[in-house]
């Protein structure tokens, strides 16, 4: 449970970039995820966004909401069952997935070990920003060697 989610919450979170790094990350407990809220959730690397992203991503989010509501009888098992997942549910999953990656990167990831990969970049970015600074200076300075500038 997160206190004062919002639909933008709830469209991150159910995206293929973050159950990527859910199971790369938290790891299984049988065939059921391991989610840890240290470990998982606060390690996750949230997009950037403006506010009409944001707007979009939260309609793509409603529009799943929305097709799950209509099937009123259906549990989320039946639902999310990969033989019987409604088309229509399918579909707004998938534009999420296409607008939330999109938030990430322009170019689309071919795969979640992909995704993952990126994060891992981000998330070092976030937690040690000296870092990344100074592998850009050494590879300006590399650069300017190869250029004869320097």
């Amino acid at each position: 449970m997160i206190e004062g989610a919002s639909i933008w919450h709830f469209a991150i979170l159910t995206s293929k970039m973050h159950m990527a790094w859910l199971a790369h990350i938290g790891g299984r407990l049988e065939s059921r995820y391991r989610y840890s809220s240290g470990l998982v959730y606060n390690t996750f690397p949230w997009p950037d966004s403006t506010p009409a992203q944001r707007a979009k991503i939260e309609k793509l989010a409603q529009a799943i909401l929305d097709e799950r509501a209509a099937h009123k009888l259906a549990s989320l098992a039946d639902l999310y069952d990969p033989d019987t997942m409604p088309g229509k549910l399918r579909k707004a999953h998938h534009a999420l997935d296409l607008a939330v990656d999109k938030l990430y990167r322009l170019t689309p990831f071919a795969s979640n070990r992909d995704r993952v990969e990126y994060l891992f970049g981000r998330y070092e970015a976030l937690v040690n920003p000296l870092a990344r600074e100074a592998e850009r200076q050494i590879k300006r300075v590399a650069r300017r060697k190869a250029k004869g500038t320097l």
